[in-house]
Protein backbone atom coordinates (compact mmCIF):
# COMPACT_ATOMS: atom_id res chain seq x y z
CA UNK A 1 0.00 0.00 0.00
CA UNK A 2 1.55 3.28 -1.07
CA UNK A 3 1.65 6.55 1.20
CA UNK A 4 -1.24 8.44 -0.88
CA UNK A 5 -3.54 5.06 0.57
CA UNK A 6 -2.23 4.85 3.70
CA UNK A 7 -3.39 8.20 4.06
CA UNK A 8 -7.02 7.54 3.01
CA UNK A 9 -6.87 4.42 5.35
CA UNK A 10 -6.85 7.17 8.14
CA UNK A 11 -10.64 8.52 6.33
CA UNK A 12 -11.80 5.34 5.35
CA UNK A 13 -11.48 3.36 8.23
CA UNK A 14 -11.67 5.70 10.93
CA UNK A 15 -14.83 6.89 9.73
CA UNK A 16 -16.21 3.18 9.06
CA UNK A 17 -16.03 2.72 13.03
CA UNK A 18 -17.92 5.38 13.81
CA UNK A 19 -21.23 4.39 13.36
CA UNK A 20 -22.45 3.34 16.77
CA UNK A 21 -23.13 5.35 19.63
CA UNK A 22 -21.60 6.51 22.84
CA UNK A 23 -21.18 3.60 25.79
CA UNK A 24 -24.31 2.65 27.66
CA UNK A 25 -21.98 1.81 30.81
CA UNK A 26 -20.08 5.66 31.00
CA UNK A 27 -17.67 5.86 33.17
CA UNK A 28 -17.87 8.45 36.33
CA UNK A 29 -16.28 11.08 34.45
CA UNK A 30 -19.12 10.80 31.70
CA UNK A 31 -21.67 10.32 34.23
CA UNK A 32 -20.75 13.62 36.44
CA UNK A 33 -19.94 15.77 32.95
CA UNK A 34 -23.64 14.98 31.94
CA UNK A 35 -25.43 15.04 34.87
CA UNK A 36 -26.33 18.62 34.38
CA UNK A 37 -27.52 18.38 30.75
CA UNK A 38 -29.86 15.52 32.32
CA UNK A 39 -31.04 17.21 35.11
CA UNK A 40 -32.28 20.18 32.54
CA UNK A 41 -33.87 18.16 30.20
CA UNK A 42 -37.95 18.71 29.85
CA UNK A 43 -38.04 15.38 31.24
CA UNK A 44 -36.21 12.71 32.45
CA UNK A 45 -34.07 10.69 30.14
CA UNK A 46 -35.10 7.16 29.59
CA UNK A 47 -31.55 5.49 29.05
CA UNK A 48 -33.21 2.21 29.07
CA UNK A 49 -35.47 2.95 25.88
CA UNK A 50 -32.91 4.59 24.21
CA UNK A 51 -30.75 1.81 24.51
CA UNK A 52 -33.25 -0.92 23.25
CA UNK A 53 -33.92 1.56 20.36
CA UNK A 54 -30.09 1.52 19.28
CA UNK A 55 -29.89 -2.29 19.95
CA UNK A 56 -32.67 -2.57 17.10
CA UNK A 57 -31.50 0.02 15.00
CA UNK A 58 -27.95 -1.58 14.66
CA UNK A 59 -29.09 -4.99 14.63
CA UNK A 60 -31.43 -3.93 11.63
CA UNK A 61 -28.19 -2.24 9.94
CA UNK A 62 -25.75 -5.12 10.54
CA UNK A 63 -28.24 -7.55 8.77
CA UNK A 64 -28.59 -5.07 5.90
CA UNK A 65 -32.03 -4.24 7.06
CA UNK A 66 -32.06 -0.65 5.50
CA UNK A 67 -35.30 0.16 5.91
CA UNK A 68 -36.09 -1.39 9.29
CA UNK A 69 -32.80 0.41 10.11
CA UNK A 70 -34.27 3.88 9.18
CA UNK A 71 -37.67 3.33 11.23
CA UNK A 72 -35.79 2.59 14.20
CA UNK A 73 -33.50 5.58 13.44
CA UNK A 74 -36.17 7.71 12.48
CA UNK A 75 -38.41 7.01 15.55
CA UNK A 76 -35.30 7.88 18.43
CA UNK A 77 -35.18 11.21 16.48
CA UNK A 78 -39.05 12.00 17.35
CA UNK A 79 -38.51 10.22 21.21
CA UNK A 80 -34.95 11.94 21.63
CA UNK A 81 -35.92 14.78 19.31
CA UNK A 82 -32.80 16.99 21.48
CA UNK A 83 -30.46 13.86 21.38
CA UNK A 84 -28.45 13.72 18.28
CA UNK A 85 -27.69 9.87 18.18
CA UNK A 86 -31.14 9.22 15.94
CA UNK A 87 -30.09 11.75 13.38
CA UNK A 88 -26.32 10.51 13.99
CA UNK A 89 -27.73 6.66 12.89
CA UNK A 90 -29.47 7.92 10.16
CA UNK A 91 -26.68 9.30 8.11
CA UNK A 92 -24.60 6.52 9.12
CA UNK A 93 -27.72 4.00 7.53
CA UNK A 94 -27.88 6.34 4.62
CA UNK A 95 -23.88 6.12 3.72
CA UNK A 96 -23.98 2.41 4.32
CA UNK A 97 -26.93 1.72 1.77
CA UNK A 98 -25.32 3.70 -0.94
CA UNK A 99 -22.38 2.12 -0.58
CA UNK A 100 -23.90 -1.26 -0.87
CA UNK A 101 -26.01 -0.23 -3.80
CA UNK A 102 -23.38 0.68 -5.82
CA UNK A 103 -21.18 -2.29 -4.56
CA UNK A 104 -18.59 -0.19 -2.26
CA UNK A 105 -18.66 -2.32 0.52
CA UNK A 106 -16.29 -4.56 -0.24
CA UNK A 107 -12.29 -4.57 0.74
CA UNK A 108 -10.65 -5.18 -2.88
CA UNK A 109 -12.64 -1.98 -4.50
CA UNK A 110 -9.95 -0.22 -2.13
CA UNK A 111 -6.27 -1.71 -4.16
CA UNK A 112 -7.36 -0.28 -7.45
CA UNK A 113 -5.64 2.66 -8.34
CA UNK A 114 -8.26 4.11 -10.31
CA UNK A 115 -10.45 4.58 -7.49
CA UNK A 116 -8.10 7.20 -6.05
CA UNK A 117 -8.41 9.70 -8.86
CA UNK A 118 -10.92 11.65 -8.07
CA UNK A 119 -13.84 11.84 -10.43
CA UNK A 120 -16.23 14.80 -10.29
CA UNK A 121 -18.63 12.94 -12.30
CA UNK A 122 -19.17 10.22 -9.82
CA UNK A 123 -21.19 11.32 -7.33
CA UNK A 124 -24.19 9.75 -5.26
CA UNK A 125 -27.45 10.81 -6.37
CA UNK A 126 -28.59 14.14 -5.53
CA UNK A 127 -31.13 13.34 -3.24
CA UNK A 128 -29.24 10.89 -1.15
CA UNK A 129 -26.20 13.72 -0.66
CA UNK A 130 -28.63 16.38 0.73
CA UNK A 131 -30.59 14.17 3.00
CA UNK A 132 -27.09 13.40 4.04
CA UNK A 133 -25.56 16.72 3.99
CA UNK A 134 -28.69 17.67 6.27
CA UNK A 135 -28.38 14.50 8.63
CA UNK A 136 -25.30 15.79 10.14
CA UNK A 137 -25.71 19.21 9.79
CA UNK A 138 -28.48 18.73 12.22
CA UNK A 139 -26.29 16.19 14.27
CA UNK A 140 -24.09 19.37 14.19
CA UNK A 141 -26.37 21.45 15.53
CA UNK A 142 -27.86 19.46 18.26
CA UNK A 143 -23.87 18.28 19.32
CA UNK A 144 -22.71 22.04 19.62
CA UNK A 145 -26.07 23.26 21.27
CA UNK A 146 -25.18 20.31 24.09
CA UNK A 147 -21.41 21.78 24.73
CA UNK A 148 -22.40 25.10 24.75
CA UNK A 149 -24.79 24.51 27.67
CA UNK A 150 -21.81 22.00 28.89
CA UNK A 151 -18.46 21.92 27.49
CA UNK A 152 -17.83 18.63 29.10
CA UNK A 153 -20.68 16.74 27.87
CA UNK A 154 -18.82 13.60 26.38
CA UNK A 155 -21.88 12.25 24.32
CA UNK A 156 -21.68 15.24 22.75
CA UNK A 157 -18.04 15.11 21.90
CA UNK A 158 -18.63 11.43 20.84
CA UNK A 159 -21.32 12.15 18.52
CA UNK A 160 -19.74 15.50 16.95
CA UNK A 161 -16.31 13.18 16.33
CA UNK A 162 -18.40 10.58 14.64
CA UNK A 163 -20.45 13.04 12.62
CA UNK A 164 -16.93 14.55 11.27
CA UNK A 165 -15.88 10.64 10.54
CA UNK A 166 -18.99 10.14 8.31
CA UNK A 167 -18.30 12.71 6.11
CA UNK A 168 -15.11 11.96 5.75
CA UNK A 169 -16.60 8.91 4.92
CA UNK A 170 -19.15 9.93 2.48
CA UNK A 171 -16.47 12.12 0.85
CA UNK A 172 -14.08 9.64 0.25
CA UNK A 173 -16.21 6.71 -0.34
CA UNK A 174 -19.05 8.14 -1.79
CA UNK A 175 -17.44 10.85 -3.50
CA UNK A 176 -14.29 10.00 -4.11
CA UNK A 177 -12.86 13.49 -2.85
CA UNK A 178 -10.36 12.79 -0.80
CA UNK A 179 -8.49 15.90 0.08
CA UNK A 180 -12.05 17.87 1.83
CA UNK A 181 -12.49 14.20 3.45
CA UNK A 182 -9.12 14.18 5.20
CA UNK A 183 -9.91 17.40 6.54
CA UNK A 184 -13.04 15.87 8.23
CA UNK A 185 -11.25 13.27 9.77
CA UNK A 186 -8.76 15.03 11.75
CA UNK A 187 -11.65 17.13 13.03
CA UNK A 188 -13.00 13.94 14.31
CA UNK A 189 -10.10 12.52 15.74
CA UNK A 190 -9.55 16.09 17.57
CA UNK A 191 -13.20 15.44 19.36
CA UNK A 192 -12.26 11.58 20.25
CA UNK A 193 -9.01 13.06 21.87
CA UNK A 194 -10.72 15.70 24.06
CA UNK A 195 -12.97 12.94 25.48
CA UNK A 196 -10.57 10.90 26.08
CA UNK A 197 -8.98 13.35 28.05
CA UNK A 198 -12.55 14.31 29.92
CA UNK A 199 -13.03 10.34 30.29
CA UNK A 200 -10.54 7.52 29.96
CA UNK A 201 -12.75 5.17 30.22
CA UNK A 202 -14.98 5.50 27.36
CA UNK A 203 -13.85 2.80 25.02
CA UNK A 204 -15.94 2.95 22.23
CA UNK A 205 -13.96 6.20 21.35
CA UNK A 206 -11.07 4.77 21.43
CA UNK A 207 -11.39 2.86 17.99
CA UNK A 208 -10.24 6.39 16.21
CA UNK A 209 -7.23 6.43 18.36
CA UNK A 210 -6.26 2.79 17.13
CA UNK A 211 -6.94 3.57 13.78
CA UNK A 212 -4.40 6.29 13.83
CA UNK A 213 -2.16 4.39 15.78
CA UNK A 214 -1.92 2.03 13.23
CA UNK A 215 -1.81 3.98 10.09
CA UNK A 216 0.63 6.48 11.17
CA UNK A 217 2.91 3.27 12.46
CA UNK A 218 2.60 2.32 9.16
CA UNK A 219 3.68 4.76 7.31
CA UNK A 220 7.17 4.41 5.12
CA UNK A 221 10.06 6.04 7.34
CA UNK A 222 10.43 9.07 5.27
CA UNK A 223 6.87 10.11 6.16
CA UNK A 224 6.97 9.01 9.08
CA UNK A 225 9.37 11.11 10.34
CA UNK A 226 8.07 14.54 8.88
CA UNK A 227 4.92 12.89 10.34
CA UNK A 228 6.45 13.19 13.63
CA UNK A 229 7.75 16.62 13.53
CA UNK A 230 4.44 17.77 13.24
CA UNK A 231 3.05 15.56 16.24
CA UNK A 232 1.67 12.50 15.03
CA UNK A 233 2.88 9.53 16.47
CA UNK A 234 1.94 6.02 16.03
CA UNK A 235 2.91 2.65 16.42
CA UNK A 236 1.04 -0.79 14.41
CA UNK A 237 1.71 -2.86 17.03
CA UNK A 238 0.00 -0.31 19.71
CA UNK A 239 -3.28 0.41 17.07
CA UNK A 240 -3.93 -3.02 16.92
CA UNK A 241 -4.00 -3.41 20.59
CA UNK A 242 -6.42 -1.06 21.16
CA UNK A 243 -8.95 -1.87 18.39
CA UNK A 244 -8.42 -5.69 19.72
CA UNK A 245 -9.22 -3.69 23.20
CA UNK A 246 -12.35 -2.61 21.68
CA UNK A 247 -13.72 -5.64 20.10
CA UNK A 248 -13.28 -7.35 23.34
CA UNK A 249 -14.39 -4.49 26.12
CA UNK A 250 -16.23 -2.00 24.00
CA UNK A 251 -19.77 -0.85 24.66
CA UNK A 252 -21.06 -0.63 21.27
CA UNK A 253 -18.08 -0.19 19.30
CA UNK A 254 -17.57 -3.82 19.67
CA UNK A 255 -18.72 -5.07 16.22
CA UNK A 256 -17.43 -1.98 14.29
CA UNK A 257 -13.90 -2.53 16.28
CA UNK A 258 -13.90 -6.43 14.75
CA UNK A 259 -14.79 -5.29 11.16
CA UNK A 260 -12.02 -2.72 11.26
CA UNK A 261 -9.85 -5.40 12.63
CA UNK A 262 -10.55 -8.00 9.30
CA UNK A 263 -8.96 -5.41 6.97
CA UNK A 264 -6.06 -4.77 8.93
CA UNK A 265 -5.09 -8.48 9.96
CA UNK A 266 -5.24 -9.01 6.54
CA UNK A 267 -3.01 -6.42 5.98
CA UNK A 268 -1.08 -7.98 8.43
CA UNK A 269 -0.71 -11.64 7.12
CA UNK A 270 -2.66 -12.37 9.72
CA UNK A 271 -5.38 -14.37 7.86
CA UNK A 272 -6.61 -17.03 10.84
CA UNK A 273 -7.38 -14.14 12.99
CA UNK A 274 -9.14 -11.89 10.57
CA UNK A 275 -11.24 -15.22 9.55
CA UNK A 276 -12.27 -15.49 13.33
CA UNK A 277 -13.42 -11.96 13.58
CA UNK A 278 -15.09 -12.27 10.14
CA UNK A 279 -17.10 -15.30 11.36
CA UNK A 280 -18.37 -14.50 14.37
CA UNK A 281 -20.02 -10.85 13.03
CA UNK A 282 -21.22 -13.69 10.11
CA UNK A 283 -22.84 -16.16 12.73
CA UNK A 284 -24.03 -12.57 14.21
CA UNK A 285 -25.76 -10.96 11.71
CA UNK A 286 -27.07 -14.37 9.16
CA UNK A 287 -28.60 -11.76 6.90
CA UNK A 288 -24.66 -9.99 6.29
CA UNK A 289 -23.13 -11.75 3.58
CA UNK A 290 -20.92 -9.63 2.89
CA UNK A 291 -18.89 -10.88 6.65
CA UNK A 292 -19.28 -14.40 4.91
CA UNK A 293 -17.76 -13.12 1.89
CA UNK A 294 -15.09 -11.86 3.86
CA UNK A 295 -14.49 -15.04 5.93
CA UNK A 296 -14.22 -16.75 2.52
CA UNK A 297 -11.48 -13.90 1.56
CA UNK A 298 -9.50 -14.56 4.39
CA UNK A 299 -9.59 -18.48 3.82
CA UNK A 300 -8.22 -18.67 0.40
CA UNK A 301 -4.85 -16.09 1.67
CA UNK A 302 -4.82 -18.53 4.27
CA UNK A 303 -4.61 -21.21 1.71
CA UNK A 304 -2.00 -19.75 -0.05
CA UNK A 305 0.32 -19.40 2.97
CA UNK A 306 -0.44 -22.97 3.50
CA UNK A 307 0.08 -24.22 -0.01
CA UNK A 308 4.18 -24.56 0.36
CA UNK A 309 4.50 -26.56 3.38
CA UNK A 310 0.98 -28.23 3.88
CA UNK A 311 -0.54 -28.33 0.48
CA UNK A 312 -3.47 -30.58 1.96
CA UNK A 313 -3.90 -28.49 4.68
CA UNK A 314 -4.27 -25.73 1.98
CA UNK A 315 -6.73 -27.68 -0.25
CA UNK A 316 -9.15 -28.58 2.69
CA UNK A 317 -9.29 -24.35 3.58
CA UNK A 318 -9.45 -23.49 0.04
CA UNK A 319 -12.42 -25.84 -0.20
CA UNK A 320 -13.79 -24.39 3.00
CA UNK A 321 -13.53 -20.77 1.24
CA UNK A 322 -15.61 -22.31 -1.92
CA UNK A 323 -18.14 -23.70 -0.29
CA UNK A 324 -19.13 -20.18 1.05
CA UNK A 325 -19.60 -18.54 -2.04
CA UNK A 326 -21.24 -21.89 -3.61
CA UNK A 327 -23.74 -21.36 -1.04
CA UNK A 328 -24.51 -17.72 -1.03
CA UNK A 329 -25.25 -18.54 -5.16
CA UNK A 330 -28.29 -21.14 -3.95
CA UNK A 331 -31.59 -19.27 -3.27
CA UNK A 332 -32.16 -20.04 0.94
CA UNK A 333 -35.78 -19.44 2.15
CA UNK A 334 -36.23 -18.13 5.30
CA UNK A 335 -36.38 -14.30 7.23
CA UNK A 336 -32.60 -14.98 7.94
CA UNK A 337 -31.39 -16.22 4.99
CA UNK A 338 -29.22 -13.80 3.12
CA UNK A 339 -30.36 -12.66 -0.44
CA UNK A 340 -27.12 -11.01 -1.52
CA UNK A 341 -26.85 -9.62 -5.68
CA UNK A 342 -25.70 -12.63 -7.81
CA UNK A 343 -23.28 -9.54 -9.47
CA UNK A 344 -21.15 -9.13 -6.31
CA UNK A 345 -21.10 -12.55 -5.28
CA UNK A 346 -19.48 -13.43 -9.00
CA UNK A 347 -17.46 -11.02 -8.84
CA UNK A 348 -15.80 -12.45 -5.53
CA UNK A 349 -16.33 -15.52 -6.24
CA UNK A 350 -13.92 -15.15 -9.38
CA UNK A 351 -11.88 -12.92 -7.27
CA UNK A 352 -10.89 -15.62 -4.94
CA UNK A 353 -10.07 -18.35 -7.78
CA UNK A 354 -7.76 -16.09 -8.94
CA UNK A 355 -5.95 -15.42 -5.66
CA UNK A 356 -6.10 -19.65 -5.64
CA UNK A 357 -4.42 -19.82 -9.22
CA UNK A 358 -7.46 -21.06 -10.96
CA UNK A 359 -8.16 -18.42 -13.48
CA UNK A 360 -10.27 -20.24 -16.75
CA UNK A 361 -12.76 -20.75 -13.49
CA UNK A 362 -12.25 -17.11 -12.00
CA UNK A 363 -13.07 -15.51 -15.28
CA UNK A 364 -16.87 -18.25 -15.75
CA UNK A 365 -17.73 -16.65 -12.64
CA UNK A 366 -16.40 -12.83 -13.51
CA UNK A 367 -18.10 -13.22 -16.71
CA UNK A 368 -21.18 -14.69 -14.45
CA UNK A 369 -20.81 -10.80 -12.55
CA UNK A 370 -20.93 -8.96 -15.55
CA UNK A 371 -24.10 -10.57 -16.83
CA UNK A 372 -26.11 -11.41 -13.85
CA UNK A 373 -29.41 -9.94 -13.75
CA UNK A 374 -30.04 -6.45 -12.70
CA UNK A 375 -26.48 -6.05 -11.95
CA UNK A 376 -24.82 -2.95 -11.20
CA UNK A 377 -23.86 -0.49 -13.66
CA UNK A 378 -20.09 0.15 -12.54
CA UNK A 379 -19.76 -3.91 -11.60
CA UNK A 380 -20.63 -4.67 -15.49
CA UNK A 381 -17.17 -2.97 -16.32
CA UNK A 382 -15.21 -4.18 -13.77
CA UNK A 383 -16.30 -7.78 -13.55
CA UNK A 384 -15.78 -7.37 -17.78
CA UNK A 385 -12.03 -5.93 -17.10
CA UNK A 386 -11.25 -8.23 -14.36
CA UNK A 387 -12.53 -11.06 -16.58
CA UNK A 388 -10.08 -10.04 -19.44
CA UNK A 389 -7.06 -10.33 -16.78
CA UNK A 390 -8.14 -13.56 -15.62
CA UNK A 391 -8.45 -15.21 -19.32
CA UNK A 392 -4.98 -13.59 -20.00
CA UNK A 393 -3.81 -15.62 -16.76
CA UNK A 394 -5.23 -18.78 -18.43
CA UNK A 395 -3.34 -18.20 -21.62
CA UNK A 396 -6.88 -17.60 -23.63
CA UNK A 397 -5.47 -14.29 -25.15
CA UNK A 398 -8.09 -14.00 -28.00
CA UNK A 399 -10.75 -14.39 -25.61
CA UNK A 400 -9.41 -11.44 -23.35
CA UNK A 401 -9.04 -9.07 -25.91
CA UNK A 402 -12.79 -9.48 -26.66
CA UNK A 403 -13.55 -8.83 -23.24
CA UNK A 404 -10.94 -5.63 -23.36
CA UNK A 405 -12.64 -4.19 -26.06
CA UNK A 406 -16.00 -4.64 -24.34
CA UNK A 407 -14.90 -2.63 -22.01
CA UNK A 408 -14.04 -0.36 -23.90
CA UNK A 409 -17.65 0.59 -24.88
CA UNK A 410 -18.93 0.49 -21.24
CA UNK A 411 -18.90 3.44 -19.03
CA UNK A 412 -15.42 4.43 -17.45
CA UNK A 413 -15.37 3.40 -14.07
CA UNK A 414 -11.85 3.55 -12.08
CA UNK A 415 -9.91 4.08 -15.08
CA UNK A 416 -10.99 0.60 -16.47
CA UNK A 417 -10.91 1.97 -20.37
CA UNK A 418 -7.19 2.91 -19.22
CA UNK A 419 -6.62 -0.26 -18.18
CA UNK A 420 -8.24 -2.17 -20.85
CA UNK A 421 -5.81 -0.59 -23.28
CA UNK A 422 -3.00 -1.43 -21.89
CA UNK A 423 -4.49 -4.98 -21.76
CA UNK A 424 -4.62 -5.10 -24.95
CA UNK A 425 -1.55 -3.75 -25.83
CA UNK A 426 0.15 -6.38 -23.66
CA UNK A 427 -1.46 -9.01 -21.44
CA UNK A 428 -1.38 -8.97 -17.79
CA UNK A 429 0.21 -11.20 -15.84
CA UNK A 430 -0.82 -11.87 -12.15
CA UNK A 431 2.40 -11.08 -10.04
CA UNK A 432 0.74 -11.44 -6.01
CA UNK A 433 -1.88 -14.09 -5.52
CA UNK A 434 -1.94 -13.09 -2.25
CA UNK A 435 -2.32 -9.45 -3.04
CA UNK A 436 -3.20 -6.78 -0.59
CA UNK A 437 -3.70 -9.23 1.96
CA UNK A 438 0.42 -9.22 2.16
CA UNK A 439 1.60 -7.18 5.14
CA UNK A 440 3.23 -3.42 5.31
CA UNK A 441 4.88 -2.11 1.50
CA UNK A 442 5.57 -5.32 0.42
CA UNK A 443 1.85 -5.73 -0.46
CA UNK A 444 1.07 -5.64 -4.17
CA UNK A 445 -1.15 -2.45 -5.20
CA UNK A 446 -3.49 -4.61 -7.10
CA UNK A 447 -3.30 -8.30 -7.57
CA UNK A 448 -0.87 -7.94 -10.72
CA UNK A 449 0.12 -5.47 -13.30
CA UNK A 450 1.46 -5.75 -17.21
CA UNK A 451 3.39 -7.76 -18.42
CA UNK A 452 7.27 -5.79 -19.33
Amino acid sequence: MNTSKLLLTITLTAAAALNVAAQTKRGSAAQASNAAAEKTAAAPFDRKRFDEMRKEGFDALYNLDYEGARRHFTEMTRAFPEHPAGYQFLAAGLWLRTLNESRRLQASLYNNEGFYKEDKNDKAETKSAAEFKELTRKTKELCDARLKANPKDVDALYYLGASEGLKAAWGSMVERSFMSALMNVNDCADHHRDLLKLDPTFTDAKVTVGMYDYVIGALPLPVKLLASIGGFRGSKKRGLATLELVAREGAWAKDDAKSLLIALLKREGRFRDAFTYANELATKYPRNYLFRMEAADALVSQAEVERASNPEAAKKTEAEAFAVFDALLVPQRGPAAPRPPLDLVHYNYGEALLVAGQAERAAKELLAAATAQNAESSMVTRARLRAAQALDVAGKREEALSQYKAVLSLPNVFDSHEDAKRGIKEPYKLTHKVGENAGGEAASETRGEQAH
